[in-house]
């Protein structure tokens, strides 16, 4: 097995939520505790948040790219970003890296055609639903995607820093996440929702509506897991 490297930290929950889900994964496939080895790097959300608001995308590539790197010399074979925003720069990170990274938007935007999806809601930071990095894949693939109204993405974004990215689960947000997903299945005529933050599937944890939550985290540790293992 392959040595995993894990960009964490943006934010906390999320990050141990991957390694939750790679343990649980071997754990009902394997019967001897056959872990893989697991190498994470916490990142200071703070930096990153200052970086994105301030659009010092170069910055930001070198930063993330910094830490990519301490993995591989950390020993990792592999890495992944365990959060969906941070992929703006993908590409440009990916082409630093001494080491192969797999894309969350990438990996998502496969399942979403595994599963002849044709038009998708998506969730996430006021950034991931204002940029195009999530729309490119899935539209490569013959699939659209859509995102909720101006102020439901500020609501969104709200709820995921003063709440949801501490750790804070509210019922009353909860309400408020599922109210936008039913606008977007009666108004928009969505066929599935992304989960496009790491930490929304911490509070949206089942399908509404007869309609799949592709839960990003998931798809994710599927693919680290495949990858992990393939000779």
């Amino acid at each position: 097995m392959k040595t995993i490297g894990i960009l964490g930290g943006l934010g906390p929950e999320s990050t141990s939520d991957y390694y939750r889900e790679i343990i649980s994964a071997f754990n009902a496939q394997y019967t001897e505790r056959a872990y893989p080895e697991i190498i994470i790097y916490s990142a200071n959300i703070n930096e990153f948040m200052h970086m994105v608001k301030i659009s010092a995308w170069d910055k930001l590539i070198e930063w993330l790219g910094g830490k990519i790197q301490c993995l591989h010399n950390a020993g990792a074979e592999f890495a992944v970003i365990a959060s969906n925003t941070p992929h703006i720069v993908f590409d440009e990170i990916q082409a630093l890296s001494p080491i192969p990274l797999l894309s969350i938007v990438e990996q998502t935007s496969k399942k979403a055609q595994q599963m002849r999806l044709g038009k998708l809601g998506l969730l996430g930071t006021k950034l991931t639903m204002e940029s195009d990095f999530y729309r490119k894949p899935f539209m490569q693939k013959g699939m659209s995607v859509v995102v909720p109204a101006e102020n439901e993405q500020t609501l969104i974004h709200h709820r995921l820093f003063s709440e949801i990215e501490l750790g804070i689960f509210k019922d009353s947000t909860r309400s408020e996440l599922l109210d936008i997903a039913k606008r977007m299945v009666d108004q928009d005529k969505i066929d599935a929702l992304i989960l496009g933050c790491t930490e929304l599937p911490l509070i949206l944890t089942k399908n509404e509506f007869g309609i799949p939550f592709l839960n990003t985290t998931a798809i994710h540790c599927e693919s680290i897991i495949e990858y992990c293992i393939a000779d």
